[in-house]
């Protein structure tokens, strides 16, 4: 499985709130830019995991537009894309970047950067 398919299937985790899954992706040592950190390097699971808690049930659908797979090599990619989320009350767009890279045989998703668009 490469890297867009594995965004795929990291993206479908974060909807479903399905920690085991993101956590089994991502490397421990993640690290990312996103609104909620507010300009702030995030490193590490722990503010990524209060997302995953219990909330409020509703439905959400990830699409990713417009994807590019720039690869660093055999072990590195980039992929970067539009993300649309639609849920129940509307939809939001997020302009995104991963970066995958293969450990020990296994891809692990080690940062990403994930801003509104402009």
């Amino acid at each position: 499985m490469g890297p867009l398919e594995l965004t795929r299937q990291l993206l479908h985790a974060i909807s479903a709130r399905d920690w085991e899954v993101y956590a089994k992706l991502c490397s421990p040592d993640l690290t990312c830019f996103e609104p909620e950190a507010r300009g702030q390097l995030v490193a590490g699971l722990p503010f990524h995991r209060y997302y995953f808690e219990p909330g409020p049930d509703s439905r959400v659908q990830n699409t990713i537009c417009s994807p590019v797979v720039h690869w660093l090599g055999e072990d590195a990619a980039v992929v970067a894309y539009t993300r649309v989320v639609q849920t129940e009350t509307g939809s939001t767009a997020f302009e995104e970047t991963r970066v995958w890279r293969r450990e020990r045989g296994e891809w692990r998703h080690i940062h990403f950067h994930r801003s509104l668009p402009a």
